[in-house]
């Protein structure tokens, strides 16, 4: 036993010092996946019946296993929506693992569920909600819509009417991936607004004045984009919340990546309307600075959630007994089981504050329209569009689909960058086009030069 206790302290030295190294290095490279047989045949068998031993194993993570992952903090990783957890948040996330809280209930994570409202009451305060609006944190955004459209639906079955309906929502083509899987989950029918650019209000009620008469009544919600994933692009939502209290619809925004900028003063203006929504889907994890995986979802009326979504059973009734009153997340969204995922972020929060997070978030917007002016200035490459929040999409004049592929594998392989091709619609086509995304405020105007330079 004795020794079974020191190689668990020499094994936890060297993970601190791993993670001491990982927060504190400014430099690293952009990692290369490689095959699954490849792996194997560097690390070999890793399961056994008698165990490989911590040293052996952490050895192989550091020099085989780690190089094959993409760090998604890198600068000069602007693919996807990529994500920059502040070193706080990365620390305290060890905090929030090694000390095994069940985040489902307060009974049992009082203390950590306590800080993750602190963090959701700022995050909630940006949206403009009225009083009593509140939400909880979700693995992500694919969870937060799920748990949003889920309560929506089962509002609208309170009437007798449409117990036995499918229900109906009504999104864009320019929406998330997670709107069209999630209405796959939540047994609901879809209808997309056939546009990349901006819902607009004249586009929904186009929409759903052409819907038949059995598609008008079993219509209960309307999913708008607080920022799309592709292109950065804020949905009319003033407009769409408008049209959604005429028709009695519940308005939901789904605002997980573009969520982040409600905090910059330079585009608050843009997301007017958000404030009149039932319910908002915000990823921390991708511009508030917070570790995967961390997604939140709000509602203007909770208890309509609480509905929809809180658990029965007997072995769970003493979570519910007087003598355990408190606030139970599990009873707002689709999960039972949960860690604090938002324990980083109120950490994260406490130690640099709302000011820091203000400014970090408008660098990317800064970082947006720096890169757009360098395109501007490049004969090689062109705007496709005016950067929308901290997206930009170009593309290189004279490259064909496989050129872009060809060109993100070479930097990606060399450890440089990685900036992937995305598709977009123009006219009646789709065009391949490169495309940033900055959230990272350590991302250079150097970096953005290189990158475009490595397209010559």
């Amino acid at each position: 036993m004795h020794k079974i206790d020191i190689n668990l302290v020499e094994m936890t030295l060297d993970v601190m010092k791993y993670t001491i190294d990982r927060v504190s290095n400014t430099k690293f490279d952009i990692g290369i996946p490689k095959k699954a047989e490849e792996l194997k045949a560097l690390v070999g068998e890793t399961i056994t019946p008698k165990g490989v031993g911590g040293e052996y194993a952490f050895d192989m993570w550091k020099k085989h296993l780690s190089k094959a992952v993409v760090p998604i903090d890198h600068p000069r990783h602007l693919a996807f929506v990529p994500a920059s957890p502040t070193r706080a948040a990365i620390m305290f996330d060890l905090v929030t693992s090694a000390s095994s809280i069940h985040g489902a209930y307060w009974m049992e994570g009082a203390g950590g569920i306590f800080c993750e409202n602190e963090a959701m009451s700022w995050i909630v305060s940006l949206t403009g909600l009225p009083e009593g609006a509140f939400g909880v944190f979700t693995s992500g955004g694919t969870a937060a819509n799920l748990s949003a459209i889920v309560t929506a639906r089962e509002h609208w079955r309170e009437n007798a009417v449409h117990k036995t309906q499918r229900g109906l929502i009504i999104t864009s083509s320019g929406a998330h991936s997670s709107i069209k899987a999630m209405a796959k989950v939540a047994d609901v029918d879809i209808l997309l607004v056939e546009t990349e650019d901006v819902m607009s209000e004249e586009g929904l009620q186009d929409c759903i004045n052409s819907l038949s008469k059995d598609q008008r009544e079993r219509l209960f919600a309307v999913v708008a984009t607080g920022g799309t994933t592709n292109a950065g692009i804020i949905d009319g939502l003033t407009g769409i919340a408008n049209i959604c209290e005429q028709e009695n619809l519940w308005f939901h925004v789904d605002a997980a990546y573009g969520g982040g900028a409600l905090v910059a003063d330079s585009v608050r203006h843009l997301f007017n309307g958000i404030e009149r929504a039932d319910s908002i889907t915000i990823d921390p994890h991708k511009w508030m600075f917070s570790p995967y995986d961390c997604g939140a979802v709000i509602y203007k009326q909770p208890e309509l959630a609480k509905k929809a979504h809180s658990q029965q059973g007997s072995y769970l009734d003493i979570f519910k007994d007087e003598g355990a009153h408190g606030f139970n997340p599990t009873d707002y969204q689709i999960q039972l089981t949960r860690r604090v995922r938002g324990l980083p972020l109120w950490f994260s929060l406490a130690t640099h504050g709302t000011n820091r997070y203000k400014e970090a978030v408008e660098r990317g917007l800064e970082l947006a329209q720096i890169a757009g002016k360098l395109i501007e200035n490049e004969p090689h490459v062109e705007l496709v569009r005016e950067p929308s929040l901290s997206c930009v999409l170009y593309r290189r004049i004279g490259w064909k689909p496989e050129d872009y592929t060809h060109w993100t594998y070479e930097n990606q392989k060399s450890g440089f960058a990685l900036v992937t091709p995305t598709k977009w619609k123009s006219g009646n086509t789709y065009e391949t086009v490169s495309r940033f995304c900055f959230i990272n405020p350590d991302t250079t105007e150097e970096d953005i030069k290189l990158i475009l330079e490595s397209m010559k």
